[in-house]
């Protein structure tokens, strides 16, 4: 046995499709990097978007120690009519689990030998068996909360029913509607059913799960899933968030740094700004974005809101302008209240900006962490997949609010009256601004010196230490 055991560990990761899915993986690189780590990144190409494209750009360009490896996909295209699907995103997912043979020779090449492979959790039954044949030790990055991996690890014992009951009780986690599972679940051979189907009962398989939250937020999930009384025989289960945003995340587009309205904000007085976003891949449609307008002016709070209204930002070159989406007169008593805008924009800026006070967010995991890092409270409003779950999450903790009669995206139009309101509820209650004050506290104390997440790395690093020593 060697007596040099090497002060650095490499690691590869390899993040799957979309941007919700890519961020947690940067920042997550970026957080190794800091703990010492010598990283591999493999990005699967093509990417589906150009902000995908920018922001792999960046992170390269800030940290140019990091090894780049491509990982060059087989055509996207699923052959099984069952579970065919028209999302980009969702074929690029299914793309990647097609192409995952050709990862092995990619990873055999590195040099020096892997200390760990860290995985999108969309990828688990094709590239175990791969990382297993080389003995490269396997975790996956879950890209959203605790609660959401412990309905996922649960889901096999309750698929039969989840589509005719009315609730799914987690044991000693939360009890899940029927109405907030990700609808694509319930329907059996749909692309993702399979997935969690399929990649579930494997994660017994894996060393380790690693989720971007933190004792604060989620401690007592964290807890029952690492002491087996969600399902026996997992792997430990590390919470490592919150991921802080980082520098690199200022995208450039066409060379020049992507603004956030600073200057605006700048004029607001503190904590009356709305910020309204639905993320980087939900397109809001035409009669909804102008009742959102109509409910931000009936507010009565100055807002800044960021329009998407294509699912594929390489789809929306040529694309109309605010006044065509919006309509003339709605755009006029729009500008009268609030800053919109139809572009990339740094979220974290804007949140971290003194004058908002206020998130009507989709409550994608990224956003929500990124609201809890900054203390600003949400007003849910999912839209797809694991949302209501994370809504649920910030409206039982108390820093935010949710109406749960809105429903899925398109099921259907919300009038502006009502958003109107809900927007009054959030930036009125006192209560709640104080709980979102706490969250940042206990977010912060995570991410400190001795905190969760310093110690949750620092415990992977012995673990990875530990086989380096068995070589």
């Amino acid at each position: 046995m060697s007596l040099l055991v090497p002060t650095t560990h490499h690691v590869a990761l390899l993040p799957s499709s979309g941007m919700g899915h890519l961020t947690p993986f940067l920042r997550l690189a970026a957080l190794l990097l800091q703990n010492h780590c010598h990283v591999t990144l493999i990005t699967p190409q093509p990417t589906v978007s150009k902000a995908e494209e920018l922001l792999i750009s960046q992170f390269h360009s800030s940290f140019p120690q990091v090894n780049k490896l491509e990982f060059h996909l087989l055509p996207s295209y699923d052959t099984d009519a069952s579970t065919a699907s028209t999302d980009p995103f969702y074929l690029q997912f299914a793309s990647i689990r097609r192409s995952s043979h050709l990862l092995s020779p990619l990873l055999a090449s590195l040099s020096p030998p892997l200390s760990a492979f860290i995985f999108d959790m969309t990828l688990i039954s094709p590239i175990l068996p791969i990382l297993e044949s080389l003995g490269v030790p396997h975790y996956i990055l879950f890209t959203s909360s605790a609660t959401m991996f412990s309905f996922f690890s649960y889901f096999p014992s309750v698929a039969g029913s989840a589509s005719s009951s009315d609730v799914v009780e987690i044991p000693e986690v939360d009890t899940i509607p029927r109405s907030s599972i990700p609808p694509p679940l319930l329907i059996p051979n749909s692309l993702f059913s399979k997935i969690f189907m399929e990649d579930s009962p494997k994660l017994k398989k894996l060393h380790g799960v690693l989720i971007n939250t933190f004792e604060g937020l989620e401690g007592n999930v964290l807890e029952a899933l690492n002491n087996g009384e969600v399902v026996k025989e997992l792997p430990p289960i590390y919470g490592v968030g919150p991921f802080v945003p980082c520098e690199f995340e200022k995208i450039e587009q066409n060379g020049v740094t992507s603004a956030t309205p600073s200057n605006w904000l700048d004029d607001q007085p503190d904590g009356s700004v709305v910020y309204v976003s639905f993320g980087s891949r939900t397109a809001v449609g035409r009669d909804q974005i102008r009742e959102i307008g109509e409910g931000l002016v009936r507010s009565g709070y100055k807002f800044l809101w960021v329009v998407k209204d294509k699912k594929v930002d390489r789809e929306e070159k040529g694309e109309e302008g605010l006044e065509e989406v919006l309509g003339f007169e709605l755009m006029k008593r729009i500008k009268e209240n609030g800053l919109v805008v139809k572009k990339w924009v740094d979220q974290s800026e804007i949140l971290s900006h003194k004058s908002v006070g206020g998130f009507v967010s989709h409550c994608g995991w990224n956003s929500v962490i990124e609201a809890a890092w900054f203390g600003v409270p949400i007003m849910g409003w999912p839209q797809i997949g694991d949302q209501k779950i994370n809504a649920e999450l910030v409206s039982k903790g108390g820093w935010g609010v949710w109406k749960k009669e809105w429903g899925w995206e398109g099921e259907c139009v919300v009038k502006g009256e009502e958003i109107g309101e809900a927007i009054k509820e959030m930036m009125s209650d006192e209560s709640v601004g104080i709980k979102a004050a706490e969250v940042k506290e206990a977010a912060r104390e995570a991410a400190s010196v001795g905190g969760g997440s310093k110690v949750a790395i620092q415990a992977l690093k012995e673990v990875w230490k530990k086989k380096v020593g068995k070589n």
